[in-house]
């Protein structure tokens, strides 16, 4: 369900390892005239990541095999993990010797651009509209997709994953670092679930100090989380005191005006409560180091009282130890649950190298990965494998693929041993159509709707923009320096209490670092982007 991004300064990086690469790309040769199979199937050679848990090479998972029997078409995968991918797609665009397309590319919008100009790939808005009707019906129904994939300057250069589970305040993105509370302990010390900042502050008072899983040992954490953007941030409780945090520190005022939440008054005082945890040692010392390990290990052992993740069963496990504890209300009286700006969407999911000669049989092949049952194989995996367990059972009279009991399995698990990703399109209305809705996706979003959507007071978010190269250079460019200066004085300020005194200081150096024009420059995206629509 989650799409994980580059951080911004990985990004930065990115681009210019590409400059290096391509200037060598274009002195270079190009993929070898098109070879066909010995029973007359057209080869394309791609280039692919895959995980480390996935056979080595592609051809090997059913869902593969059966593309190839609809489509006609063989692929020469040439695949790596996701560990030295990155690299490894970098040294074969160097290389000169290209393949005809790069699966799963996981290229961001600076490596779009910067390959487009120099004529590393091509443009397919064409080949989509005269060759691609699986694809094409899916952005001439979903307009806001195809502007979305487009380029500054009105090219398309790559092919996009999109997969949609709910809409609006409702999709399954709004929020991602969701609030555990520990319900048998509350229930042993006979409290009720807190309603206000201050409550919370009792109630981890008490998870500290009255022994409520009864071994006679103080080793309760009351609060933990881990302290960078993401799932198993405590920002959660930042909207509490106003506008509130997300990982991209960008919020959407009710009259369309970008707010960077580092600077809202209402940020300081959260930062002010979560020191005023911490000086009470309510707060799990760890938090400020600890990785992803050391965080699923503590939970493993029921240890907290209240910590942040997508889903406890990846920290506590699926059971009733532990429940979604809904917003508290801050010193106003006010609660808000701040909405993510992410969605189900990524624009380079798959380009087309320059040196291809066979756009046709490629197409060809591209288009029926947005078939919807293809589609939603492609994403989670597929049906009838008799070599290990399957993810879905497929219902001949319905043509309809059924979720299968997961009995256990890591979903994230199976879906990598079985699946493809890369480009694909699972929409809204594929649900009860084409495919059910997973297990743990329903329960989270149902939970979702129940507990955070009604406390959503945000009507914006901010789009999927398509930045212009020179804005996505200066965003980069400034984000490496703003974003950890930020973070930086926040998880200082968590543990020294010195937000107030510091806080003008704060400020100015934002600016210095470029906060203003960055601010401008996402308020001109976004404008852009509210004129489209």
């Amino acid at each position: 369900m989650k799409k994980l991004r580059l951080p911004h300064w990985k990004k930065a990086l990115s681009a210019s390892a590409l400059s290096t690469v391509l200037l060598v790309t274009a002195c270079g040769g190009g993929s070898s005239e098109p070879q066909k199979t010995a029973d007359g199937k057209p080869i394309l050679r791609v280039l692919t990541s895959s995980s480390p848990l996935a056979p080595a090479d592609p051809n090997e998972k059913l869902v593969v095999k059966r593309l190839e029997e609809k489509t006609g078409v063989h692929i020469d995968w040439t695949s790596y993990t996701s560990d030295v991918f990155a690299e490894k797609r970098n040294l074969a665009m160097a290389s000169g010797d290209l393949p005809d397309a790069i699966f799963a590319a996981e290229y961001s919008d600076y490596d779009l651009l910067k390959l487009a100009k120099d004529g590393a790939i091509v443009p397919l808005e064409d080949v989509i509209d005269q060759q691609m009707p699986n694809f094409k019906k899916v952005l001439d129904e979903h307009p806001e997709y195809r502007s979305m994939i487009t380029a500054p300057d009105g090219h398309i250069y790559a092919f996009p994953w999109i997969e949609e589970l709910g809409s609006d305040k409702e999709r399954i993105q709004s929020v991602d670092d969701m609030p555990w509370i520990n319900v048998e302990w509350l229930k042993k010390l006979g409290l009720e679930m807190p309603k206000t900042t201050d409550e919370l502050k009792e109630v981890l008072t008490a998870f500290k100090t009255k022994d409520p899983n009864g071994n006679g040992k103080a080793d309760e954490i009351p609060l933990s989380f881990i302290d960078k953007p993401g799932g198993e941030n405590l920002t959660f409780l930042f909207g509490a005191f106003g506008l509130g945090e997300n990982p991209e520190h960008l919020v959407v005022t009710d009259e369309g005006k970008v707010v960077f939440t580092g600077t809202e008054p209402g940020y300081k005082d959260a930062v002010n409560y979560v020191y005023d945890l911490y000086k009470n040692k309510l707060v799990d010392i760890e938090s400020f180091q600890q990785d992803w390990n050391t965080y699923v290990a503590k939970g493993k052992d029921d240890r907290y009282g209240l910590y942040f993740t997508w889903d406890k069963a990846n920290i506590t496990g699926m059971n009733d130890k532990y429940d979604l504890m809904p917003p508290v209300a801050g010193p106003s009286g006010e609660v808000n649950v701040t909405r993510n700006n992410g969605m189900g969407f990524f624009r380079g999911s798959m380009v087309v190298t320059s040196t291809n000669k066979q756009l046709e049989t490629t197409a060809k092949w591209v288009d029926q990965l947005y078939d919807p049952i293809q589609s939603v194989q492609n994403n989670w995996g597929t049906y009838g494998d008799e070599t290990q367990q399957n993810i879905f059972e497929f219902d001949e009279a319905k043509k309809m693929l059924k979720h299968l009991p997961l009995e256990g399995s890591a979903p994230v698990e199976l879906r990598q041993k079985t699946s493809i990703g890369g480009p694909l399109a699972i929409l809204d209305e594929y649900f009860g159509k084409y495919t059910t809705m997973p297990d743990d996706a329903k329960w989270r979003m149902d939970l979702m709707e129940k507990v955070l959507v009604p406390h959503m007071k945000a009507e914006n978010t901010y789009p999927n923009v398509f930045f212009s190269i020179d804005e996505l250079d200066r965003l980069s460019t400034i984000e490496a320096d703003l974003f950890p200066y930020m973070l930086r004085k926040r998880t200082e300020w968590y543990q020294n209490g010195k937000a107030d005194q510091e806080w003008d200081a704060y400020l100015a150096e934002l600016d210095r670092l470029g906060l203003q024009e960055w601010l401008k420059i996402r308020q001109d995206g976004y404008d852009r982007s509210a004129v489209k629509s």
